[in-house]
C-alpha cells in the first residue's frame, strides 16, 4: 500500500497538499482501512468523475458566476465586466486538482495491479478510461487558466507547459488511450463505478474521439495544419458521439454533494441574457402563436415590427445591443422555439416548468419626481444588458429582477436532469465547421448542420418545428438566418414601431444590425460559419457554457453585445463612452487569473506559467488558441 501511494503523495501538482492525499494517508496509516488488494482503480476514477460534477459551493462560483456569465447564458455582472474573486479561483484550483489527482491515482493503481498480478480482467481498460477522463479535466484546467503542467499528478514535481504543449499532449493521450481499449472485456461487475457510461467501453471510445474533434477544432485559428490532421484522424474512426444515447452525461440528484445540480441554488435567478434574446427573436421564423394555446398569452403577441414602449431616459443606450432602450409590453411575434422551452415567460404559471419563485411581475420605472410607471410584466419578454447603467439603474425596479423577466425553467434547478459534458449535436456542428473549412468528413457541412439542429431540437422536445425552422430565411436581431445556403446579408437596419413613454406618441425608428467587429471586421453577419456557431451556441444552453465561451474566444462568434457604459467600468477601462458601439477582444473575458495561493506557494512555477501565457496574469490576456484582435 505504501508503494502504491508513495508517488501520489508527491503530487502537489499545482497546489499544496490536497484533501484527497489526506484520505490516502488515512488509509495508509490505518491497517484496518484497506489492503493492497482492496484498493481498486474504479473507486478513484468514479470519485474523479463524480467530483467534477461540482458540488453547490464550487458550481455556484465557477459554473454559474463564471462560465455562464462569460458565455452570456444569463444576465449577471461578474466576468463580463472584468470582475472576479481570487477566493473563487483558489477554490476551483483546489477542486480540479483533487479531481485530477483521483484520475491519476486510478492509473497508478491499475499499473501497480498489473505489475503484481492482482489485476482484474478489466484493469487495462480502466487505465485507458482514466487517461481519457484526465484529458478532459486537463482541457478544462488549461481552458480556464492557461499554461498548466502536463506531468502533474505523475509522481514528479510538475513544470508548467504552454497551452500549445498541453493541447498536443491531450490530443496524443486521447488517441492512444482510445486505441488500447478492448471492447470485448466484460464490465458488468463495475458498471456502478462509472457515473457517466457504466463502463460501456465503446461509448468511452466515442467520447474520446469527440473530444479529439473538439480540441482539434480549438486550434483552427492558430495551428490549422495540426487541427486538420487531428480532426480528420478522429472523425475517420466513425466512432464519435452521434446520438443522444451516447452523450456524456451524469445524473444529478438533490442534496448538497457533487451530484447536486450545478444550477440548483434558489438565489441564482439565471435571467435571460441580452445575447440569447437577440439571437432567439425571429430566428427560424416560427410564430409564437403556433407555440401556445393560452388565449390570454396569445393576446399579448406583438406585431413583428413592434418594439413596444421606448424609455430612452430610463434604459441604458450605451451598449451595442440592438434592443436597448425599449420595453416590449408583450411577446415577440416570432421566436426560436427553444427559447420558450429554456426560459419561462413571466407570469405564465400554466407552464409546468414555471419557476415558482418568479412570482412577482410588478416592475416600476421612475420617469420623474412626479411620475412612476407601474408595469405588469406578465406575458412580456425582455432582456437587459449588463454593465453600468449609472443613475438610470436606481430609478427602475425591473432590470435583473426575478419574475419580471424570462428566467431559466424549473427542471434545471431541481437536480433531476443529466448534466451534459458532450452531446451529439456538438459532434455534428464540429463536423459542419470542419467540412466548411475543406477538411475531410463523413458528411457534408450542410447535412451535419441540419443534423446538429435536429439533435438539439429533439433534446428540447421541439422536433415538430425543425423542418420549417431549417428552411427559414428570416433574420434575427443580429442579422443571421437559419437556412444554410441563405447567405444574403441583411440590410443595414430594420424599421420598428414604438410608443414613446414620455409623450405617448407613436413613432418609428431604424434599428441598426450590430457590427460584430471582432469577426471579419464586422462586415459579415450571415455567412455559413456564423450560422454554425450560432446554432452551436444556442444548443450549448444550459450545460455547455464553457464550450460556448471557448467558441467566442476562438472566433468572436456569435455576436456578444458590450457591457453598457453609462458610467466607466473600473475593471474594463478599455471600454469607454467613445468606443462602445464596436467590439474588441479585450472587451470580453479571456481566462481566469491564477489564484494567489499558487503565486505564494510556488513563485517559480507561477513566474514560468505567466511567461508561457505571453501576457499579464489578468482576465483579458487571450490564450494561445484564442483571437488576439
Amino acid at each position: 500500500m505504501k508503494n502504491i501511494l508513495s508517488k501520489i503523495s508527491l503530487t502537489l501538482a499545482i497546489t499544496a497538499v490536497l484533501s484527497s492525499c489526506n484520505k490516502f494517508e488515512e488509509l495508509n496509516n490505518d491497517p484496518t482501512a484497506a489492503n493492497e488488494q482492496q484498493v481498486k482503480p474504479e473507486y478513484f476514477l468514479n470519485n474523479s468523475i463524480v467530483g467534477a460534477q461540482q458540488d453547490p459551493h464550487i458550481s455556484e462560483r465557477i459554473f454559474v458566476y463564471y462560465w455562464k456569465t462569460a458565455a452570456h447564458h444569463h444576465y449577471m455582472n461578474v466576468l463580463n465586466i472584468g470582475s472576479d474573486d481570487d477566493s473563487f479561483n483558489g477554490d476551483y484550483w483546489r477542486y480540479i486538482s483533487e479531481w485530477l489527482n483521483n484520475a491519476n491515482a486510478a492509473m497508478e493503481i491499475a499499473d501497480k495491479k498489473e505489475a503484481n498480478g492482482s489485476a482484474d480482467p478489466y484493469n487495462k481498460n480502466l487505465k485507458e478510461v482514466a487517461r481519457i477522463w484526465r484529458a478532459y479535466l486537463m482541457s478544462e484546467l488549461t481552458d480556464n487558466f492557461g499554461p498548466a503542467p502536463t506531468l502533474a499528478f505523475q509522481g514528479v514535481n510538475p513544470e508548467f507547459n504552454s497551452v500549445k504543449e498541453v493541447y498536443y499532449f491531450l490530443l496524443a493521450e486521447l488517441k492512444d488511450a482510445s486505441s488500447k481499449i478492448d471492447v470485448n472485456i466484460a464490465s458488468a461487475d463495475i458498471k456502478d463505478y462509472d457515473a457517466a457510461y457504466g463502463y460501456d467501453w465503446e461509448k468511452w471510445i466515442r467520447y474520446a474521439n469527440s473530444m479529439r474533434m473538439r480540441l482539434a477544432m480549438r486550434l483552427s485559428e492558430v495551428d490549422a495544419t495540426k487541427a486538420k490532421s487531428e480532426f480528420e484522424d478522429a472523425v475517420a474512426t466513425n466512432k464519435y458521439i452521434e446520438s443522444s444515447s451516447q452523450n456524456f452525461s451524469v445524473q444529478e440528484k438533490d442534496g448538497w454533494d457533487p451530484l447536486t445540480g450545478v444550477m440548483s441554488r434558489s438565489w441564482n435567478t439565471q435571467i435571460l441574457s441580452t445575447t440569447l434574446n437577440n439571437l432567439f427573436i425571429g430566428l427560424g421564423g416560427i410564430k409564437t402563436a403556433d407555440q401556445f394555446s393560452n388565449s390570454d398569452l396569445l393576446a399579448k403577441i406583438k406585431n413583428e415590427d413592434d418594439f413596444g414602449i421606448r424609455y430612452l431616459n430610463n434604459f441604458s443606450t450605451m451598449s451595442n445591443d440592438p434592443s436597448q432602450g425599449y420595453y416590449l409590453d408583450g411577446l415577440p411575434n416570432k421566436m426560436d422555439p427553444r427559447a420558450y422551452k429554456a426560459f419561462f415567460i413571466p407570469g405564465n404559471t400554466s407552464d409546468s416548468e414555471y419557476w415558482a419563485d418568479a412570482s412577482n411581475q410588478a416592475a416600476t420605472i421612475k420617469v420623474s419626481d412626479t411620475r412612476t410607471d407601474n408595469l405588469n410584466t406578465k406575458y412580456t419578454w425582455n432582456a437587459f444588458s449588463g454593465g453600468t447603467w449609472g443613475g438610470k439603474a436606481s430609478n427602475i425596479v425591473f432590470r435583473g429582477q426575478n419574475g419580471r423577466l424570462p428566467g431559466m425553467i424549473n427542471k434545471f434547478r431541481k437536480s433531476t436532469q443529466r448534466r451534459l459534458f458532450f452531446a451529439s449535436w456538438e459532434s455534428y456542428f464540429l463536423i459542419a465547421e470542419a467540412n466548411l473549412r475543406g477538411w475531410t468528413t463523413p458528411i457534408s457541412d450542410q447535412d451535419a448542420y441540419k443534423k446538429g439542429i435536429s439533435e438539439n431540437f429533439a433534446y428540447w422536445g421541439a422536433g415538430t418545428y425543425v423542418d420549417s425552422y431549417v428552411n427559414s430565411t428570416a433574420y434575427n436581431r443580429v442579422g443571421t438566418s437559419v437556412k444554410y445556403d441563405h447567405v444574403t446579408e441583411p440590410p443595414t437596419s430594420f424599421t420598428v414601431k414604438f410608443v414613446d413613454a414620455y409623450t405617448n406618441q407613436s413613432g418609428t425608428a431604424n434599428i441598426l444590425y450590430p457590427s460584430n467587429t471582432i469577426y471579419k471586421n464586422g462586415t459579415i453577419k450571415n455567412d455559413k460559419l456564423t450560422k454554425i456557431i450560432t446554432q452551436k451556441y444556442i444548443a450549448s444552453f444550459p450545460y455547455l457554457a464553457l464550450e460556448a465561451w471557448n467558441d467566442h474566444r476562438r472566433l468572436g462568434l456569435p455576436f456578444f453585445e458590450n457591457p453598457a457604459v453609462e458610467q466607466p467600468i473600473a475593471t474594463i477601462p478599455q471600454l469607454t463612452a467613445s468606443n462602445y458601439t464596436q467590439n474588441q477582444v479585450n472587451f470580453f473575458p479571456q481566462r481566469l487569473r491564477y489564484p494567489s495561493t499558487f503565486r505564494t506557494a510556488d513563485p517559480s512555477n507561477y513566474s514560468k506559467a505567466v511567461e508561457l501565457l505571453g501576457g499579464e496574469d489578468n482576465l483579458f490576456t487571450p490564450l494561445w488558441w484564442a483571437k488576439k484582435n
